[in-house]
C-alpha cells in the first residue's frame, strides 16, 4: 500500500478476532470475557506502563490494587511522572510495586511519559494504564493470558467523582466497576448538536450501545462507524494492551499532541497499530474504576477547549502515510527524554 494515507490504509483492514477469541478459549477453556485465574497467566511477561500527573490524590489506591493483582505471570510496574508539582514521584518511587519511576524533568505530555515507559519496557506486551484507575485483581492475568503479537486489547473504565481527604487521597467505591458505565458501551449523545469526531448531527436521543452493536468491535472494521464512533477511536490508553514491538515500529504515541492540549494521541495510535495489522478486541470483564480528580469539571472544561486542536492534527496524521519502520526515531526521541530525568529502578 505504498503512498497511500493513514487513512485508505487502516479502513482497509477488518477486525475479525473470531478466530483470536475461539482459539484461547479452545486452549484454555475460559471464556474470552471471563476473569482469569492468576495460572492462566504462567510464562507471560507483561510491563504495565503508567503516565502521571499530579496524581498524588489517586496513585497510591492504583499502585495497591496493582500490588494485589492475582497473575502467576512475571510483570514490571514503570511509572513515569510527567514533571509533577505534588508527590507523585515520591509515592511511585516507594512503593513497593513499581519496578522502575521516572521522574522527566520537563513536563512533556501524556504521550512521551508513555512512549518513555515502552522505550523502557522489558515484556512483549505493554499494558497502558492511567495513574488513576484502580483495577479488579483478575484484570493483568486477563491481558497476559490473551495478549498477541497481533491484537490491541480495549480494556473499560467506571468514572467516579473523588470522595477523600488531602492526607489520605481518594477512596475506592466499594464493589465491582461496572461495564456500562464506560461511554464506548452505553452512549447518549444529544440531539440537534454536531459531533465533531465524525461531523454528524443526531436528529433525537439515541440510546447507543457501540460494543454490543458493533460484536465486540469487530463491526467496526475497513473503516466503518457506529454513528460518531470508529475502530481507532475504541483504542482508549486508560487501560490497553498493546505489542510491543508494533508499537515501536509506529514510531509509539505522536508526541505533537500533548503539546496542543488534550485528546486524540491514543485515536491516532488505534489508527496507526490498525494500519499495521493489528485487530482491536474488547475484554468486558477488564474494568476499573477511574478515580476522577478534585478538580474533575474544571480539567474537563480546560480539556474539551483543547479538542478542537488534537482533533485538527489528528485529521492532518490521517492524510499522510501509514506510520511504519520509525523505531529508530522512537528510540531517539524517548532517549532524549530521558537524558535529563531521574530514573529509579528495584
Amino acid at each position: 500500500m505504498s503512498g497511500t494515507t493513514l487513512a485508505d490504509t487502516f479502513r482497509a483492514r477488518p477486525n475479525d478476532h473470531g478466530h483470536i477469541t475461539e482459539a484461547f478459549t479452545g486452549r484454555t477453556g475460559l471464556g474470552w470475557h471471563q476473569p482469569s485465574p492468576a495460572e492462566a497467566a504462567e510464562g507471560r511477561a507483561l510491563s504495565v506502563v503508567l503516565p502521571a500527573r499530579n496524581t498524588a490524590y489517586a496513585l497510591p489506591a492504583v499502585l495497591d490494587a496493582l500490588a494485589a493483582q492475582k497473575s502467576a505471570g512475571a510483570v514490571e510496574v514503570i511509572v513515569v511522572d510527567d514533571a509533577s508539582t505534588d508527590q507523585t514521584f515520591e509515592i511511585a518511587r516507594r512503593h513497593p510495586v513499581v519496578t522502575t519511576a521516572v521522574r522527566l524533568a520537563v513536563r512533556s505530555g501524556a504521550a512521551a511519559a508513555r512512549n518513555v515507559g515502552a522505550r523502557l519496557a522489558g515484556a512483549p506486551i505493554v499494558l497502558f494504564l492511567d495513574a488513576d484507575m484502580v483495577l479488579p485483581a483478575h484484570v493483568l492475568a486477563d491481558v497476559a493470558a490473551r495478549a498477541t503479537p497481533d491484537a490491541v486489547l480495549v480494556g473499560f473504565r467506571h468514572n467516579v467523582a473523588y470522595q477523600g481527604t488531602p492526607c489520605e487521597g481518594a477512596l475506592v467505591p466499594s464493589g465491582a466497576p461496572r461495564l456500562e458505565a464506560d461511554h464506548r458501551v452505553t452512549w447518549t449523545p444529544p440531539a440537534d448538536t454536531l459531533l465533531p469526531y465524525s461531523g454528524i448531527t443526531l436528529s433525537r436521543p439515541l440510546d447507543g450501545r457501540p460494543l454490543d452493536a458493533t460484536d465486540d468491535f469487530q463491526a467496526l472494521g475497513y473503516g466503518r462507524f457506529y454513528y460518531d464512533w470508529d475502530l481507532p477511536r475504541m483504542a482508549v490508553t486508560a487501560l490497553l494492551a498493546v505489542p510491543r514491538e508494533r508499537l515501536v515500529d509506529v514510531g509509539g504515541l505522536d508526541e505533537e499532541f500533548g503539546r496542543l492540549g488534550w485528546g486524540m494521541e491514543d485515536t491516532h495510535l488505534g489508527a496507526a497499530l490498525i494500519a499495521n495489522g493489528c485487530l482491536v478486541i474488547p475484554l468486558r470483564q477488564a474494568v476499573g474504576f477511574h478515580l476522577d480528580p478534585p478538580d474533575a469539571g474544571a480539567q474537563w472544561q480546560s480539556k474539551l477547549a483543547a479538542w478542537p486542536a488534537t482533533l485538527a492534527h489528528y485529521r492532518l496524521l490521517l492524510a499522510r502515510p501509514a506510520p511504519a519502520g520509525r523505531g529508530h526515531g522512537f528510540a531517539t526521541t524517548t532517549d532524549k527524554h530521558l537524558t535529563d530525568a531521574e530514573v529509579i529502578t528495584r
